[in-house]
C-alpha cells in the first residue's frame, strides 16, 4: 500500500509517500483500490499541528476516496468485489489500498469520474447538512457563503440553486468572482476591498441575511451575528482566521483569534431572535443513517445535472506538497484530489 503520511507537524515537507503492507479487510468491511482521494482544509490543518481530532502523528490523513472494491468481508452482502464506489474512511483515505465499513460505501454512476466520486463527500455532505438539516432553507432566503470559491463554498452555492427563490452572497477574492457566479453566486463580495457587512447591509436595505455559512471564525462570527436578519441563523463549521499562514501554527496569533470569539447566551439569543449554531462533520461521523440520506441525495442531484464538483487539480501522490500549498495559500477554487 502507498499512501501519503503526514509525519509531524510543519509545512509541507514533512508529508511523505511510504510503502507499506496492504490491509485485510474485516468481516463487515470492503477494501478499495483507490483511484482518488479528497485533499481537505482540514488535512492542512492537521499537518500545522491546529487540528485537534487529528490522530497522533504520523498518521495518514484523509475522510474520502473513490475506487474499484478489490475484496469484501465474509459479512457483507450489499456490495460485491469490482463495484466502483466513493467511501468515508474516518481517516487514512489518501492511500491507494483502503479498508472501511461497508456502511461507508456508496456506488457511483458509470457516468461519474473517480476524481468527481473524490471530490464529493466531504464537501457536499456539510454544505447539505448544514443548509437543509439544520438552517433548513426555502425559498426567499437570503444565504452568507464565506469562502465561496472552496470548496464547501462551493458546494453550498450549487445547492443553495436547487432551492427556487434563494439569494446567495459569497465573499471571494475579485479574481475567482466569475467563478463563484458560475456555482451560482447572485452577488459576489471582493472582502479586500469592502467591507462584507456593510455591502450586504446595501444590497438588503439594512435587513440582514437569513444564514450565514461560517469557516472563519473569531471575529467574523461576531460581525456575521450582527449581520442576521431576525429568526436568521449563523453556522459555525471552521475557523479558517487561526490560521495565520507560512505552513506553521503562530501560537500568539492563535490566542489573539480565540480571544475573539463571542459569547452568546441563551438570554442573549433569545432577546435578539437570532440562532448559532456549530457544525463539526467529523464529529457525526457515527451518525450513519444521517450521513447516508445525505449523501444518497447528494448522489441524486448530482446524477440529475444539479451539482458537480469543480476540480481545481488532480496531484499525484508524489506531489503532495502541492497540493497541501495549493490549498494552503488559498489559490484554488473548488476541489484539489489526490491520484496515487
Amino acid at each position: 500500500m502507498r499512501a501519503i503520511w503526514t509525519t509531524r507537524t510543519g509545512g509541507p515537507e514533512t508529508l511523505e509517500v511510504r510503502q507499506t503492507p496492504d490491509p485485510e479487510p474485516g468481516p463487515s468491511e470492503i477494501r478499495i483500490r483507490v483511484r482518488a482521494a479528497g485533499l481537505n482544509f482540514a488535512d492542512v490543518m492537521a499537518r500545522q499541528g491546529m487540528y485537534p481530532d487529528a490522530p497522533k502523528l504520523p498518521t495518514i490523513m484523509g475522510y474520502e476516496c473513490a475506487g474499484a472494491i478489490d475484496r469484501v468481508g465474509a459479512d457483507v452482502r450489499s456490495l460485491r468485489e469490482g463495484d466502483r464506489v466513493l467511501a468515508l474512511p474516518h481517516f487514512g483515505g489518501q492511500a491507494d489500498t483502503v479498508c472501511v465499513p461497508q456502511e461507508y460505501a456508496f456506488r457511483i454512476p458509470e457516468t461519474m469520474s473517480f476524481e468527481h466520486a473524490a471530490a464529493l463527500p466531504v464537501v457536499y455532505l456539510t454544505a447539505y447538512h448544514m443548509l437543509f438539516n439544520v438552517a433548513r432553507i426555502r425559498s426567499g432566503d437570503h444565504v452568507l457563503v464565506h469562502m465561496a470559491a472552496g470548496g464547501v463554498g462551493m458546494a453550498a452555492l450549487q445547492l443553495c440553486r436547487t432551492v427556487s427563490g434563494v439569494v446567495t452572497y459569497g465573499t471571494a477574492s475579485a479574481h475567482k468572482h466569475a467563478f463563484v457566479r458560475a456555482q451560482g453566486c447572485d452577488h459576489a463580495i471582493d472582502y479586500r476591498t469592502l467591507d462584507y457587512a456593510t455591502e450586504i447591509r446595501r444590497l438588503t436595505d439594512g435587513r440582514g441575511v437569513n444564514v450565514i455559512l461560517d469557516a472563519l471564525g473569531g471575529k467574523d462570527w461576531k460581525k456575521g451575528y450582527d449581520l442576521l436578519a431576525p429568526a436568521g441563523l449563523l453556522i459555525g463549521f471552521g475557523f479558517a482566521n487561526m490560521n495565520a499562514g507560512g505552513g506553521k501554527r503562530n501560537l500568539w496569533h492563535m490566542a489573539n483569534q480565540a480571544a475573539r470569539i463571542p459569547l452568546y447566551t441563551p438570554l442573549k439569543l433569545m432577546g435578539d431572535n437570532r440562532g448559532v449554531a456549530g457544525v463539526n462533520m467529523g464529529h457525526l461521523w457515527g451518525e450513519r443513517a444521517l450521513l447516508r440520506a445525505a449523501l444518497e441525495r447528494v448522489l441524486e442531484l448530482y446524477v440529475e445535472g444539479k451539482i458537480s464538483p469543480h476540480l481545481e487539480a488532480a496531484v499525484p501522490f508524489d506531489r503532495a506538497a502541492d497540493a497541501h500549498r495549493l490549498l494552503e495559500t488559498g489559490k484554488n477554487t473548488g476541489k484539489v484530489v489526490l491520484v496515487p
